[in-house]
């Protein structure tokens, strides 16, 4: 299948401006699930691009940067994810899988845009001293458009060659090897859920934890809540959240008029 130039140009925008997301605009534009719905609407596949960046998203949930340790990159990798699922036919998890990658190159562009930036640092400095937030500002928009520019560049080539190298690529993957990528990549969503677990679980929460099983399966073994299930359970879990937040201010804020009601005591005596 061909694609037009228009669509190339857009994914390279649609690349441009996540990569800048992802550290500059915080909108979470840049998340799978999110970049894969709107690769899936320009290559006309919207339904393979939510399910691909929806698994993607899974996968990633729980990778977060520390300090100069810069995780698969998200925003290359989901987006290759989607294109290469949509253009070469490939299964959802198996695109997932061989797109991994690409989401090192995108790593590996975070990290040369650091160190390029690293030595202006001192020049922000000065610009502060000045008084000048212009040449702050002229900086910051500089790493910017070069962190888009690298994303950009390394999806554009990709999917502009991808599809006659790929689709030779895909063609030459014995069948065993292809299985396998399915099923790593069917399994990189668990491992996503397990380091997002690993920090955000205590004993307070296992509670929570296991009724949320509980309920997942009797809402959706309901025909009529079958399809809104999601959303359900997403409602209820806020629910839950809320009240517990609701719980947590009024005990802090009595136990702050406590301590201020003893210290007035005290003063008094």
């Amino acid at each position: 299948m061909e694609y037009s130039a228009l669509q190339v140009i857009l994914v390279f925008i649609v690349t441009f401006i996540a990569a800048i997301d992802q550290f500059s605009f915080l909108e979470s534009l840049y998340q799978p699930i999110v970049t894969g719905m709107v690769i899936g609407l320009i290559l006309g596949d919207v339904q393979t691009g939510l399910i691909v960046g929806g698994t993607y998203q899974l996968m990633t949930i729980g990778n977060m940067p520390i300090g100069g340790a810069q995780p698969p990159n998200a925003v290359v990798g989901g987006i290759m994810a989607a294109i290469l699922a949509i253009t070469l036919k490939l299964d959802p998890n198996a695109a997932v899988a061989t797109a991994i990658p690409f989401s090192l190159l995108g790593q590996y562009g975070v990290t040369l845009i650091f160190t390029i930036m690293s030595p202006l640092m001192s020049k922000c400095d000065q610009y502060a001293a000045e008084a000048n937030p212009k040449g702050i500002e002229n900086i910051n928009y500089l790493s910017m458009c070069l962190l888009g520019l690298i994303f950009g560049v390394v999806v554009t080539l990709f999917f502009i060659g991808g599809q006659a190298v790929g689709s030779a690529v895909v063609a030459a993957i014995p069948k065993w090897l292809s299985n396998g990528l399915s099923a790593a990549g069917g399994m990189m969503r668990f491992v996503g859920f397990a380091i997002l677990l690993k920090f955000m679980m205590n004993r307070d929460m296992w509670g929570f934890y296991f009724m949320g099983f509980g309920l997942a399966i009797i809402v959706s073994g309901i025909s009529s809540l079958a399809t809104p299930a999601l959303l359900i359970l997403a409602l209820i879990g806020f629910g839950f959240a809320y009240w517990d937040y609701q719980q947590n201010t009024e005990l802090k804020g009595s136990v702050a008029v406590a301590a201020d009601t003893d210290g007035g005591e005290e003063d008094g005596i």
